[in-house]
């Protein structure tokens, strides 16, 4: 069992920046692949950006270049570095993580979740 707890979501204007974390519970997370999806009022959960137990990452299309997934196995936490947000960056975000994710661009491969932090990007 893992335990997800997401912070540093807000309010932030076009262009800023925001770092959202996640902290893990439990004693594997090295092993984990960790990753981030949103979810905008009326829309599908999508994919962010995922970070595998070896540091490889992967970035949906709409935040490369801006977005920025990292983790720190010392303090079982993964982050996600935002910048030059966008009003369409709107959206709760959530943490997801699992020992084994074949893809990483669907919802369904990770079992384990976050309750989410709302980002609000103004115009």
């Amino acid at each position: 069992q893992v335990q997800l707890v997401e912070s540093g979501g807000g309010l932030v204007q076009a262009g800023g920046s925001l770092r959202l974390s996640c902290a893990a519970s439990g004693r594997t997370f090295s092993s984990l692949t960790m990753g981030w999806f949103r979810q905008a009022p009326g829309k599908e959960r999508e994919f962010v950006a995922r970070i595998r137990d070896n540091g490889s990452t992967l970035y949906a299309d709409s935040v490369k270049g801006r977005f920025t997934i990292s983790k720190d196995n010392a303090k079982n936490t993964v982050y996600l570095q935002m910048s030059s947000l966008k009003p369409e960056d709107t959206a709760v975000y959530y943490c997801a993580t699992d020992w084994t994710v074949r893809d990483s661009r669907r919802p369904a491969s990770y079992n384990y979740w976050g309750q989410g932090t709302q980002v609000t990007v103004s115009s």
